[in-house]
């Protein structure tokens, strides 16, 4: 069952998805080649805990960790560990948090030096992957008319996608109905209502969409061990139309990036 939110419980998941969106900018300060993926955890873990938040992750279905950190062929999940990350790294950063009883959750996949043209492309796809998407998540649509959007895009540039693996509802349980594919056909799946708040995550192979499972019994890898890329954004349907709940214009401010992506999918502009 759908849970539609009120305008009140949107702004109070706003905040939520706010905080998530504060954290990976701080991390967009810290990651760089030599730092660990165990050292940007434990930041993260801090960073929340003083925003008077809880880490949403931690504990969640036995996950160990605050972050969960894909380094280049891993698609998500992937667990911190004591491995520095290197130049020409992309290191996926994947966070949730718990504030005011509600769940924010979003992802950025991370550029780390001078990283290789075509998986440059790759990450540059898969972000606009996720707004082609969001365009979709309206009154009048359903959802596989997202997932659609995404795989015709995605796959136009000759990229695979995840079919395990797929964005959700959010609220006050990290995850609830509806299940939001990356895929689909048009005119199927449940109906938008005003008021949902789902999680978008596009999540795209550089080659075969084909995934395996490794042993840690978290991490998931392409098949091919070509990159993977993740993108993921909170947004609630607000009179009728699609409305960014959590930002990437932290991470943007801490690497000195302008951008005007998320303009159309807000009412305001963020106080940052």
């Amino acid at each position: 069952m759908i849970i539609p939110k009120t305008r009140e419980e949107i702004e109070l998941m706003r905040e939520s998805a706010l905080l998530v969106s504060k954290t990976l900018g701080m991390i967009a300060g810290e990651i760089k080649p030599g730092i660990t993926t165990l050292q940007l955890d434990k930041l993260a873990e801090t960073f929340i805990r003083d925003h008077q938040a809880i880490p949403g992750f931690l504990g969640l279905y036995g996950c160990p960790s605050t972050l969960l950190t894909s380094v280049n062929d891993q698609v998500v999940h992937g667990l911190p560990t004591d491995r520095p990350i290197q130049e020409g790294d992309i290191v996926s950063v994947d966070c949730g948090v718990i504030k005011n009883e509600f769940y924010g959750d979003h992802a950025y996949t991370f550029e780390i030096g001078d990283v290789a043209p075509e998986t440059k492309k790759l990450l540059q796809v898969t972000k606009e992957s996720l707004y082609v998407g969001i365009r979709e998540f309206k009154i009048g649509n359903r959802v596989e008319d997202v997932g659609n959007a995404i795989q015709k895009y995605a796959e136009g540039h000759g990229y695979g996608v995840v079919r395990e693996l797929v964005g959700h509802g959010l609220g006050r349980k990290m995850h609830e109905e509806p299940e939001m594919p990356n895929y689909g056909k048009r005119g199927r799946g449940k109906l938008f209502i005003e008021g949902m708040v789902v999680a978008i995550e596009p999540m795209i192979n550089m080659g075969t969409r084909n995934i395996k499972y490794l042993k840690d019994g978290w991490t998931i890898s392409t098949r091919d061990g070509k990159p993977s890329a993740h993108f993921e954004h909170d947004v609630a349907i607000v009179d009728g139309k699609p409305e960014l709940l959590s930002t990437f214009q932290y991470i943007y401010q801490a690497l000195g990036i302008q951008s005007d992506e998320e303009n159309e999918f807000r009412k305001q502009a963020l106080a940052l």
